[in-house]
């Protein structure tokens, strides 16, 4: 969006943003069988996109173009590695105990490096879920996982999350990110501490009639469905390709994944087109409304004083909350530079950069829209038939658990 810098949008087309976002907020609350109907979600999204589509037409058509490949871009990669993973069954069920799920969110963590918190969340949430089936009190599990797999596991690699991604194709070395491993440590050794304990917590409020049916249905974890790491690896590989071959290359992936899937595996892993078509829908109002509160950053966020790497690290992470964090990632890049600070990475101080990447990726966790995967997997649960909580009801865990974690980070970390 280097063309934003010339436009001037006025102050009141980041309502329909604001009202967007109340929109998915509230209404499952007060509406919740009428918002189950994707066709309700997409007028709603066309209803707050209109005004802003006509502003940004008025203003500079080529800012529509650009968040279209954008949005084009983002659903590439998240279809495509939903398609393909959903394919792909690990099958079995383990001991549903506080050690095995704990080892389950620490191997997603370790996984979403390699293949994106979107392909680790979709290959391992089913058979997370499919293990605790027995129990009663799992209404945790999931959120955990968002924590953990959807997005702050995967701060290690450009692979891991779609803004290192874009920070690679901005000139971030490849290996840059792995310098973040402190930040990743903490925050994942800590999670994986509180999981414990509150997942040990519940597994001892578990009727032992629950138990036992637990123990009586171990089976041990199978892998089926090995032609679509084929496919996988496609995808990996087609994101250092440039566009429209990426996008191309993401789309025929997910399209042979498909076509290699016996209908069996599918329907063991309760595949539908369901989850994705929601997310799809949802962003593309969140992608277009999103613009001018974009430009508007861009042109007046140096204003606010905004110098220092803590600031840099909660303000990226307080917008990833509610704007896609990879745009966010961009627009604070963007900020940076406008310091003049000067730096060796992307003319910034390496600091400031850490903190970008570090509120992009960790702070995704905080909504359900923060990062693409949250909704899938959100999605995914309640086929199973697991109770999520609601917009402000997820929020409430994570305010009450993850931000006394980035506290702690901002301590150690940016003093």
């Amino acid at each position: 969006m280097e063309a934003a810098h010339a436009v001037t949008f006025p102050w009141w087309s980041v309502l329909p943003f604001i009202g967007l976002l109340l929109s998915i907020a509230t209404l499952p609350l007060f509406a919740p069988h009428w918002w189950e109907d994707n066709k309700h979600k997409a007028w709603v999204g066309l209803a707050f996109s209109i005004p802003i589509l006509l502003v940004i037409v008025q203003n500079d058509p080529a800012l529509l173009f650009a968040t279209t490949g954008e949005y084009i871009a983002f659903i590439a990669l998240l279809g495509s590695l939903f398609v393909v993973s959903g394919g792909i069954v690990l099958d079995g069920d383990l001991r549903a105990t506080p050690a095995v799920n704990t080892a389950f969110l620490a191997v997603g963590a370790i996984l979403a490096n390699f293949i994106g918190t979107t392909g680790a969340s979709m290959i391992l949430i089913r058979p997370f879920l499919r293990t605790n089936t027995e129990r009663k009190n799992i209404a945790h599990l999931p959120i955990f996982f968002i924590f953990m797999v959807s997005n702050i596991g995967g701060c290690l690699t450009p692979l891991g999350d779609p803004p290192l991604f874009l920070g690679f194709l901005q000139g971030v070395p490849f290996t840059w990110t792995l310098s973040l491993w402190p930040e990743w440590l903490t925050m994942v050794a800590s999670l994986l501490v509180v999981f414990y304990c509150l997942d040990t917590y519940w597994w001892n409020k578990e009727t032992p009639k629950a138990v036992k049916s637990d123990h009586a249905h171990v089976e041990p974890l199978r892998l089926r469905g090995r032609r679509n790491l084929i496919c996988l690896a496609g995808i990996v590989w087609a994101v250092f390709l440039p566009e429209p071959v990426r996008e191309l290359v993401m789309v025929a992936m997910g399209y042979l994944g498909y076509r290699w899937t016996p209908k069996d595996y599918r329907k063991k892993n309760a595949f539908t087109f369901l989850p994705i078509a929601e997310v799809a829908i949802l962003f593309a109002g969140i992608f277009i409304t999103m613009v001018p509160a974009l430009v508007l950053l861009r042109q007046h966020g140096h204003e606010f004083g905004i110098t220092q790497p803590w600031q840099f690290f909660w303000l990226t992470g307080a917008l990833s909350s509610f704007l896609d964090n990879a745009p966010t990632y961009l627009t604070f890049v963007s900020l940076g530079q406008g310091l003049g600070l000067g730096g060796p990475i992307l003319g910034l101080p390496v600091e400031l950069l850490r903190a970008i990447s570090l509120g992009a990726v960790f702070m995704g966790a905080n909504t359900y829209i923060g990062n693409g995967p949250n909704f899938m997997v959100k999605a995914i649960a309640e086929q199973a038939k697991v109770k999520m909580p609601s917009f402000f009801g997820y929020m409430a865990y994570s305010m009450t658990i993850l931000i006394p974690l980035f506290l702690l980070v901002t301590v150690i970390f940016f003093r």
